[in-house]
């Protein structure tokens, strides 16, 4: 029997990518302020309607694998790759609640990102939908921020190892105040003069100073990753715009 959902699980895909490119961004904004508390409650107040739209997510999917509800190759092409995605919600869900490390899951999104676009790449190669080049395109746009989590959960979690503040530290050189030698008698003016600081401590001991610095490098991951997030918001909408007037005027 035909049953079409396919509507609501493109809905579950929006609510998807706006709660994790919303989390994203805090955690992104907390990572440029240096401040480890903030990312944690971030990911812990974002793993519950996560998980939630991940649990309908797998639900769908394993009763898709099932039951094979849609005409002929749309199970394959759709079915399959829904399911994986559930899982990867409740993964990434369950990891954040309980302050695991992310990039497990990343590296697990990251090889469902490339079975997606896989997927999507072939179902366009033999036009199996009716909306080819859409489908291609919310399937690549997914499966291309799937594989850009893997690098940002690594510096996530790189960070979250170093609450201190010091995970990306760098060392940088410190203003010092030095002693003027004494002019005043021979055997002082041959004496080594020794650097100090203005509260009295040895230049070779503060010379260097701690400095917070978010390397480009994790700008350009962490950002990446954001912006592909958003554009798979947009894949995901533009494909609910295409399909969901035929949802609507044929109900089964």
């Amino acid at each position: 029997m035909f049953v079409d959902y396919l509507a609501f699980q493109e809905v579950l895909l929006v609510f998807a990518v706006a709660l994790v490119g919303y989390v994203a961004v805090l955690s992104y904004v907390a990572m440029r302020r240096n401040d480890a508390a903030g990312l944690k409650s971030t990911l812990k107040s974002g793993a519950v309607p996560i998980g939630g739209v991940g649990a309908i997510a797998t639900i769908l999917g394993i009763w898709g694998e099932v039951a094979w509800p849609l005409p002929g190759s749309y199970n394959i092409l759709f079915t399959d790759i829904y399911l994986i995605f559930g899982l990867t919600l409740v993964l990434l869900a369950v990891s954040m609640a309980a302050s695991l490390k992310l990039q497990y899951v990343g590296l697990f999104a990251f090889v469902a990102g490339g079975i997606t676009i896989a997927y999507g790449w072939n179902g366009y190669q033999l036009g199996m939908t009716k909306d080819p080049l859409e489908t291609f395109l919310l399937f690549g746009s997914f499966g291309l921020a799937a594989i850009l989590s893997f690098p940002a959960t690594v510096a996530v979690d790189h960070f979250l190892a170093h609450p201190d503040g010091t995970a990306f530290a760098t060392r940088t050189p410190a203003a010092v105040a030095r002693r003027r030698p004494s002019l005043s008698g021979a055997s002082r003016a041959v004496q080594p003069v020794v650097p100090e600081t203005s509260s009295g401590t040895p230049d070779s001991e503060l010379s260097f100073r701690e400095r917070f610095h978010l390397p480009i490098y994790v700008n350009v991951m962490v950002l990446a990753f954001v912006v592909m997030v958003a554009l798979a918001a947009i894949a995901a909408l533009w494909y609910l715009d295409v399909t969901l007037p035929a949802h609507l005027a044929n109900a089964p």
